[in-house]
């Protein structure tokens, strides 16, 4: 009988401690989605099972793809990935857990002036604060801060020193600077309509599902300049029927679920919406 990887072995207990893990490639990175799930064709639906694994036997959808579930865990597709895996990550949110992650020495001195003191975990460069308590992930709340909790993973570095503590106010008012976290999908956007009276008068449906369909392709697909490949991407489609009243929140959910599979944020999607357009002045 072969023995599990190590970091399946290490998965295995912190799964059964209720922290829901997923294993990562070189570079810190997820694994891709398989076959099922390119594209974002299975639409990224949750299993009710685990905290947010897709209807599927691959490691797909990043944070989404974390579980407690050993059955998942040590399935044919996943104990494959954790042999090619580096390391261990877990959803701090689904865990209840907030992780403020400091990423280099100025960030860890400013967080030992400014937070209170709960369980550290020694980074390469910095440090994670761990705190009790989930909230909205949120990336450059400032110079080398980050928060991670929901929809986000971090990668497991061991336990850490110290107490854990409640998640207090400071933390959750450096998210206050920006626009909450969570979501967009489906989210109500208003846009003018034409006087087709919410009906595209140029195209027909069929060319607008193709279209919707080919940009969340273009986006999914981008191997670089992912922020510029979201803003164009946006802007192509608002520039084709942000007048006509036919783009429904589905659709926009659609692009900005695809833009998050490439590591945008629900900020970075929306501003990157809201500047689309405003440059097509809509």
């Amino acid at each position: 009988m072969s023995t599990l990887p190590e970091l399946l072995q290490t998965a295995l207990e912190l799964a059964a401690a209720g922290v829901p893990v997923l294993p990562l490639r070189a570079g810190k990175a997820p694994f891709g989605n398989c076959t099922q799930c390119a594209n974002n064709v299975c639409g990224g639906r949750p299993n009710m099972k685990s905290a947010g694994h897709c209807r599927c036997s691959g490691v797909c959808h990043a944070w989404a793809a974390a579980t407690t579930d050993p059955d998942v865990l040590t399935s044919p597709a996943w104990t494959a990935a954790w042999r090619r895996a580096v390391c261990v990550a877990y959803h701090p949110g689904a865990a209840r857990l907030t992780v403020v992650d400091l990423d280099d020495t100025a960030a860890v001195g400013w967080a030992r002036e400014t937070l209170p003191a709960t369980r550290t975990v020694q980074t390469t460069r910095g440090e994670h604060w761990i705190y009790r308590g989930a909230m909205s992930s949120h990336n450059a709340v400032r110079p080398g801060v980050d928060i991670k909790s929901t929809m986000a993973y971090a990668r497991w570095l061991g336990p850490g020193a110290g107490t854990m503590t409640a998640l207090p106010d400071a933390v959750r008012a450096l998210a206050m600077k920006e626009p909450p976290a969570v979501r967009p999908a489906p989210r109500s956007v208003s846009l003018p309509a034409h006087s087709g009276g919410g009906q595209c008068p140029h195209r027909t449906p069929v060319f607008l599902e193709r279209g919707i369909a080919m940009a969340e392709q273009r986006i999914t697909q981008a191997r670089s300049a992912i922020h510029a490949t979201v803003y164009r991407t946006f802007l192509a489609v608002l520039s084709t029927h942000g007048r006509c009243g036919c783009l429904t929140d589905t659709h926009i959910a659609r692009l900005f679920t695809a833009a998050q599979s490439k590591g945008e944020s629900p900020r970075h999607c929306m501003d990157a919406w809201n500047n689309a357009s405003t440059t097509l002045g809509l």
